[in-house]
């Protein structure tokens, strides 16, 4: 978790996260390596991972830094928000960076402000053009830039593999081309 400074993304992170795909113990290991190099590069005081199921229209929290407050194996509905569409859909970013722009997108907002929380950058994480899941920081009011969704979405394309595997595969579902 990082406060006040950060630095910009290095090839030696990449490499960093690339030699955590190819350890064992997976999920965890590659989620706490996205994680730690998130903190270095990006900063936030809370990270979650949630994995997004499209039949049912949630997302489950797979990894989180703030168990006691946010913990692993909690599900959200995301129906019919602009921030589905915006996330889920169109896989774009979402970057808010006021306690307004988190009350106006997010049901847990109090809790949010409660835990100083006041900007938060959602990274879809895509594969096959759909989404499988979200990489959130939360942070200080004001504290992400355009240059940390750059870095965001690079960094959870590394999440993919995790996030691909934990994916429900359905008998009536016809195969993709």
């Amino acid at each position: 978790m990082q406060d006040t400074q950060t630095r910009p993304l290095q090839l030696n992170d990449l490499h960093r996260l690339a030699h955590a795909l190819r350890e064992s113990a997976q999920p965890a290991t590659l989620f706490d390596a996205v994680a730690s190099v998130a903190a270095e590069t990006i900063g936030y005081r809370l990270f979650t991972i949630m994995a997004y199921d499209a039949r049912n229209q949630e997302v489950e929290r797979v990894f989180t830094n703030m168990p006691g407050v946010y913990p692993a194996g909690g599900r959200k509905k995301k129906r019919g928000t602009a921030w589905a569409t915006q996330i889920l859909h169109e896989l774009r970013p979402f970057r808010g960076e006021t306690a307004h722009d988190i009350r106006n997108a997010f049901d847990d907002h109090m809790t949010m402000a409660s835990l100083g929380l006041g900007s938060i950058l959602n990274i879809p994480i895509a594969y096959d053009g759909e989404c499988i899941g979200t990489m959130n920081l939360t942070h200080v009011e004001h504290w992400y830039t355009r240059e940390h969704e750059d870095a965001g979405v690079l960094l959870g394309s590394f999440l993919a593999p995790a996030l691909v595997s934990r994916m429900p595969f359905h008998a009536d579902s016809e195969p993709r081309a």
